[in-house]
């Protein structure tokens, strides 16, 4: 799915005009980069959690040369999927939320 499809189908299942699910999609966007390059991490329950992740400083080899070379350390932006998510890309049924504890009434 390319961003204009994606826009697109925003726009139908959210009822909003393509200008506002555009808007939307790029303030969300905008957000989590700003985020994830300020060091903190985003985490949307059930859909997955997106954090910074330090790659430390290495050395490479050329494939064609085989000559070795220094690799700079780097951050990269990490992806790690839900439950919830997961289950439903795997077309299996999405895992049970505990249910809530109700407190007992004491009888006296």
């Amino acid at each position: 799915m390319k961003k204009s499809e994606l826009i697109e189908a925003l726009a139908a299942k959210a009822d909003v005009s393509k200008v506002a699910a555009a808007k939307s999609i790029d303030a969300l966007v905008d957000i989590i980069t700003t985020t994830l390059a300020k060091g903190d991490d985003v985490a949307l329950v059930g859909f997955g959690t997106f954090k910074p992740v330090k790659r430390a400083a290495r050395t490479g080899k050329n494939p064609q040369t085989g000559e070795a070379l220094k690799i700079a350390a780097t951050t990269l932006a990490k992806f790690s999927a839900g439950a919830t998510f997961k289950a439903a890309v795997a077309g299996k049924k999405a895992p049970a939320k505990a249910a809530a504890k109700k407190p007992v009434a004491k009888k006296k």
